[in-house]
């Protein structure tokens, strides 16, 4: 017989099966000796009152042996010579379109830029040591995409889009530990998701289809108003329909695409800094104990949201006892983000702390003047051009991203030394005098953000931080560290594409995908839009 129930227990509890068991049999009549195992179904942790609890969900095995594997597995036939598909990108939206086109029994052929996900390694480090950024093999482009070196949180509020649970199931199926089936908010890590992501390629070679790295889409195969393949910059021509994954930082994808007269149009996003305390710090603020999380517990998480004059004002991507990185993809920009190992054991825990923006926020006076400074600087035909229709041009907010991140550059001594700023003297307006230490490897600079960073995001991040600081005692504090800028939390622009079909509106046979192309906001929303392309293409292709 096996039985669920839902548990409020204390952590101590929650960390052992036995206590588990043993808590079952007072609590809930069961004869200890008859329970053969418990397993979590979900597990979540309430933290709003001094005494900790965890939320359970379990499954108790009486008089029962579990036979059910700890994840359901999807079965990958052979495609080779089935009718192909070509994927470009191979971060989430790419890898799950692969896998399910060969699920449809459509052969992928896989195009990636970068390089393959070990290889990435050495290139991500030289930034840190030499400040150098390769345009093709960073933090953004390469095997695994922006997600592989960026936490491997696998949170998402987009259920309504698709299958939640069939993704978390298929990085479990390629090595994930269980447990992300069972947090309420599942984390892989950046130390255990590179090695999951190769066993995904490894699958989609196995099955018949191809994975090409260093291999950057240029041009898309146009035949009579239908996509019919790509052209590659090794030379080489794929043909077959399209899905295009390439992720929210391929601006020059983006300018191709407007170019060749696709369809696109301007979306809005969030602008701001990484935010790091200490994670001690965290620990005790959001466990309500000076001896911070204790044995049973994990590193502590946070979320902040308030409206500061009509725009949201909120936490991102929050990393536990995890460090900042320099996420810049290409020459003259300065763009950090955050990432944690699977132990989520460092000495900082750090998010995003962004301002919301839509199109029409780029005519606000201090957005408008960095602007029209940084065309002047730039002088070119599209700069001139987007600055005439700011507010409604396609590429008007990616033009925003550039011109900041080129600022925060310039404040960073043009390297890849992150200006920061301590949070209080922020508020305060005031430059700080020295920097605490920081997990950011390429180092930090002190630099008065509130003076060149645009008002319309300083003036509200000030007034967010101070209500932040009003609902959790001693968040605002001097001993975090802010640091510039943090402007790739989705893309600039949206693909426009058919609501039923997932196709271009005006194209045949090009399937806009992921957060690229503006329809997802992270790994796991970006795997289920993967899912919905390769479905949509196979319904358009059979019978074959």
């Amino acid at each position: 017989m096996t039985e669920e129930y839902q548990l409020r227990v204390l952590p101590e509890v929650a960390a052992d099966e036995r206590k588990i068991a043993q808590y079952l049999s007072q609590e809930k009549g069961l004869n200890l000796r008859q329970i053969n195992a418990v397993r979590i179904l979900k597990r979540s942790i309430d933290a709003r009152q001094r005494t900790i609890f965890v939320n359970l969900k379990v499954r108790a095995y009486v008089n029962e042996i579990p036979k059910d594997d700890a994840y359901q597995h999807t079965e990958y036939p052979n495609v080779e010579g089935k009718p192909q598909a070509i994927v470009v990108g191979a971060g989430p939206g790419g890898l799950f379109a692969a896998l399910r086109l060969i699920e449809l029994g459509i052969r992928p052929i896989v195009v990636e830029r970068g390089k393959n996900v070990h290889d990435r390694k050495k290139d991500i480090a030289l930034i840190g040591r030499e400040h150098r950024v390769d345009g093709e093999s960073n933090y953004s482009f390469g095997e695994g995409g922006a997600g592989a070196y960026s936490d491997g949180k696998l949170y998402t509020r987009s259920k309504k889009r698709g299958n939640v649970e069939k993704i978390l199931n298929v990085f479990c199926q390629h090595g994930a530990n269980p447990n992300i089936l069972t947090d309420a908010h599942p984390h892989i890590g950046t130390d255990k998701l590179p090695r999951v992501i190769e066993n995904m390629r490894n699958q989609i070679i196995a099955s018949g289809g191809e994975v090409h790295f260093q291999t950057k889409m240029t041009a898309l195969i146009i035949e009579k108003d239908e996509v019919v393949g790509i052209e590659t910059s090794v030379g080489k021509e794929f043909r077959g329909p399209v899905i295009l994954a390439t992720g929210h930082s391929a601006r020059d994808v983006y300018r191709y695409l407007y170019a060749a007269g696709v369809e696109i149009e301007a979306k809005g996003l969030a602008v701001g800094v990484r935010l790091e305390h200490p994670s001690e710090l965290i620990d005790r603020i959001q466990y309500h104990n000076r001896e911070g999380r204790g044995k049973y517990l994990p590193a502590a998480e946070y979320s902040f949201v308030h409206q500061v004059q009509g725009r949201g004002v909120y936490s991102f991507c929050m990393c536990p006892g995890g460090f900042v990185v320099p996420a810049a993809s290409g020459p003259e920009q300065l763009v950090v983000n955050g990432m944690s190992p699977s132990s989520r054991g460092g000495k900082w825990s750090n998010s995003g702390m962004v301002v919301e923006m839509h199109p029409e926020d780029l005519l606000d006076k201090s957005i408008k003047t960095m602007m029209q400074d940084y065309a002047k600087e730039k002088n070119s035909d599209e700069a001139q051009q987007v600055m005439k229709s700011l507010d409604t041009h396609p590429l008007g907010v990616m033009l925003f991203q550039d011109a900041l991140e080129k600022q925060c550059w310039i404040a960073g001594n043009m390297k890849q030394t992150a200006p920061a700023q301590r949070m209080s003297d922020f508020v305060n307006r005031r430059l700080s005098a020295d920097l605490p230490k920081s997990s950011y490897a390429p180092g930090v600079i002190a630099s008065p953000l509130h003076f060149w960073m645009p008002q319309f995001i300083s003036q509200r991040l000030q007034q967010g931080f101070l209500q932040f600081g009003k609902m959790s005692h001693g968040f605002l504090t001097n001993e975090a560290l802010m640091l510039a800028v943090e402007t790739r939390t989705s893309s600039p622009i949206r693909i426009v594409r058919d609501h039923e079909t997932l196709q271009h509106v005006r194209i045949k046979g090009l399937y806009p995908c992921g957060e690229g192309a503006g329809y997802a906001g992270g790994i796991v929303s970006a795997g289920v839009d993967g899912e919905r392309c390769a479905e949509a293409l196979a319904a358009a292709i059979k019978p074959f």
